[in-house]
C-alpha cells in the first residue's frame, strides 16, 4: 500500500453554490490529496525529473515517435502491462516512475484499477478548452509543453463548446485576457476534477492541450478511474 498519500476520511459530496473554485500546489505529492476539498478543482504536484530520468524519455521519444497505448492496470502489474507494450529496450526509469503514479492514484482514490493511456503527441489532442466527463483525470507531460487551464473565475461557461457560436477560444468570450491562461510546467503532476465528481457539477476544471511549435513532440500520460 502506498503511504505517500493520504486519503480524508470522507469524500467530496459538497453540493454548494460552484461559483468558486481554487487550486493548490506545492512540491510534495501530499498536496494531491487537496483534490478532495470541496472548493479545489485542480490539485498539482510540482515535481522535477533526475538526469537518468530525462535522458531515457527523451531517448524513448526518438525510438517510439508515434507510440500510444490505452491500457487498464493495476499497481501490480502496470509495470509488467506497459514493458510488454513496448517493443525494444524499455525505458527502465521511465517504467517505475508511472507505476508510482498509478500506485498513488489507486490508492488516493481506493481503485483497483485505472485507465491509462501513454502517449507520443505531435499535435494538440485537444486544442479547445474543454472539461472532463470524469470524477478525476491525473495529467503528467513527460516531454514537452504541458496543459494548459482556466481558473473558474476567469471564465464564462457558456462560451464553451457550441456556445462558442464557431468562434476561436481567443474570440468566444471565453475568458476575458490572455494573462487568465495558466500552465502547468513539464514534469508537474495534476488531478483534475471533472463532471462526475460529486458536488462538482458545472465547477470541473476546464483545460486544453497547449500549442505547440511545428515538430515539438511531447509525451503525455493520463490516468483515469478504471
Amino acid at each position: 500500500m502506498n503511504t505517500t498519500l493520504a486519503a480524508p476520511s470522507a469524500t467530496s459530496t459538497n453540493n454548494q453554490a460552484n461559483s468558486h473554485r481554487s487550486f493548490c500546489s506545492a512540491e510534495q505529492p501530499t498536496v494531491l490529496s487537496n483534490i478532495y476539498e470541496s472548493n479545489v478543482n485542480i490539485a498539482i504536484w510540482q515535481r522535477h525529473f533526475s538526469e537518468e530520468l530525462t535522458n531515457e524519455i527523451s531517448q524513448f521519444i526518438t525510438e517510439n515517435p508515434t507510440f500510444s497505448k490505452s491500457l487498464t492496470v493495476s499497481p501490480d502489474n502496470v509495470y509488467k502491462k506497459l514493458e510488454l507494450a513496448m517493443d525494444d529496450n524499455p525505458p527502465t526509469a521511465l517504467l517505475e516512475n508511472i507505476a508510482e503514479l498509478v500506485d498513488m492514484f489507486c490508492y488516493l482514490f481506493d481503485l483497483e484499477q485505472a485507465g491509462l493511456r501513454l502517449a507520443v503527441l505531435s499535435d494538440a489532442m485537444c486544442p479547445r478548452f474543454h472539461f472532463d466527463q470524469v470524477p478525476c483525470r491525473l495529467v503528467t507531460t513527460y516531454h514537452g509543453t504541458a496543459t494548459q487551464w482556466l481558473p473558474n473565475d476567469a471564465l464564462d461557461r457558456s462560451k464553451l463548446g457550441h456556445g462558442s457560436n464557431g468562434q476561436p477560444d481567443s474570440l468566444s468570450g471565453l475568458y476575458r485576457h490572455e494573462s487568465d491562461i495558466q500552465q502547468l510546467s513539464c514534469g508537474d503532476v495534476a488531478l483534475l476534477k471533472g463532471e462526475r465528481w460529486s458536488g462538482n457539477e458545472n465547477a470541473s476544471l476546464v483545460h486544453r492541450s497547449p500549442i505547440t511549435e511545428s515538430g515539438e513532440a511531447r509525451l503525455l500520460l493520463t490516468l483515469d478511474f478504471g
